[in-house]
């Protein structure tokens, strides 16, 4: 046999060990294969099987509402907020208001003082005492004037003065009733520096402007004051979804803070107007007063728009792991009296009376036996088993 060059023998190594290495990670991805496969599943024994309770069941179609998700805040109507301010401007004398505080229709909720209140008084006083001149000189002239005893002129300008004083005096009578001040007991002599505030409303203070001694312009605020007991839920729903709301359908809410406590409402208005953003607003009646919401919280909403049949599962049957949504589906074991079960990633949809919609992959079909029960047990030993994997 002839020398075999070295450049020759240099090829062949190359080429023999570029195989070696191809088959050593075959191997590998193999190992890795069947290790990912085996991190999916998980067995039981009888006894583990029986202690952990582990029920199987298959998806079923059901109606569960078609919704559309939107957020939005809780808000009471124009006529349930009350800004109380002064006609006519004064300094807070006394006042017990605190924010929160209830209040009822009509209570005294506050007393101002001013100068300008007496001078008020006094003119009145003045104008109707002139108006009582004014009217008996009226009546004197009508009479003379049916007689033809005094001239049209004189009759006409004394009936000018009087209806003059007459408007002055009831303009006066309204600031006066504004302030609340009754005309009757000035008239009996009785004048004062002082008026008192009612509230018009019941409900709760939510804004305290003034204290004592501070002077209230007229078109200052003083009190806010909100009658909670006709909340509405205002709710913001894209452009896209609006053809899809109907009036009186329903409307599940809750607190970002909350889980699990939703409440209920129904859609009352549709807005006629799209905003810059492509949305329209939707305002809903609760379905029940509730004295812990407050106008201005913040809500997550679902309204109900249809009812679809669709493949569901109980909600205790579909486990969460890293982000993603998971059931476990019962497989034919190798072992003679263990059970096993393989994990497989889901989409999820509605949730409604304790069952979820479910979109399966193609390798799951409704006829699947699926855990109904004890699923996070097993999800807890399949983590358990991966923790003991990776320690070895």
């Amino acid at each position: 046999m002839k020398n075999i060059p070295s450049s020759t023998l240099k090829i062949i190594a190359f080429l023999s060990s570029a195989i070696l290495l191809n088959s050593c990670a075959n191997e590998t991805t193999t190992v890795a294969e069947e290790h990912h496969h085996s991190a999916q599943t998980v067995e039981l024994s009888a006894a583990q099987y029986k202690s952990a309770d582990i029920k199987t069941g298959k998806a079923e179609l059901r109606n569960l509402s078609n919704v559309i998700a939107c957020n939005g805040v809780l808000d009471v109507p124009p006529q349930n907020l009350i800004s109380i301010s002064l006609p006519i401007g004064g300094n807070l004398k006394s006042t017990e208001l605190l924010q929160g505080m209830k209040v009822a229709k009509g209570q005294v909720i506050a007393v101002f003082e001013h100068p300008d209140y007496v001078q008020l008084q006094q003119e009145y006083i003045q104008a109707k005492s002139a108006l009582d001149f004014s009217e008996i000189e009226f009546q004197r002239q009508a009479d003379l004037n049916k007689e033809q005893v005094t001239s049209q002129k004189s009759f006409q300008k004394v009936k000018a003065d009087y209806l003059s004083q007459k408007a002055q005096v009831l303009g006066l009578e309204k600031k006066l009733e504004q302030l609340g001040i009754s005309a009757a007991q000035m008239e009996k002599g009785s004048i004062t520096n002082t008026i008192s505030i009612t509230s018009p409303i019941s409900g709760y203070v939510t804004k305290v402007n003034v204290n004592i001694g501070k002077y209230l312009n007229p078109n200052d605020v003083a009190f806010e004051i909100v009658d909670t007991e006709h909340l509405h839920a205002e709710l913001i729903v894209y452009e896209k979804d609006i053809t899809k709301i109907k009036v009186a359908q329903s409307i599940r809410f809750s607190l970002p803070n909350e889980s699990g406590n939703e409440r209920g409402a129904k859609v009352h208005l549709i807005g006629r107007e799209i905003s810059s953003d492509r949305t329209v607003r939707i305002h809903g009646h609760l379905d029940k007063e509730d004295a812990e919401l407050l106008p201005g919280m913040y809500i997550k909403a679902n309204i109900e728009v249809g009812e679809n049949k669709t493949l569901s599962l109980p909600e205790k049957a579909i486990v969460q792991n890293a982000g993603k949504n998971y059931v476990f589906v019962k497989m034919n074991s190798e072992h003679k009296d263990e059970f096993a079960f393989k994990m497989i990633e889901v989409e999820v949809g509605v949730s409604e009376n304790g069952f979820t919609e479910v979109i399966f992959p193609n390798e799951l079909s409704s006829s699947s036996d699926i855990v109904v029960n004890g699923a996070y047990d097993l999800l807890s030993k399949m983590l358990n088993s991966e923790d003991e994997g990776h320690a070895h």
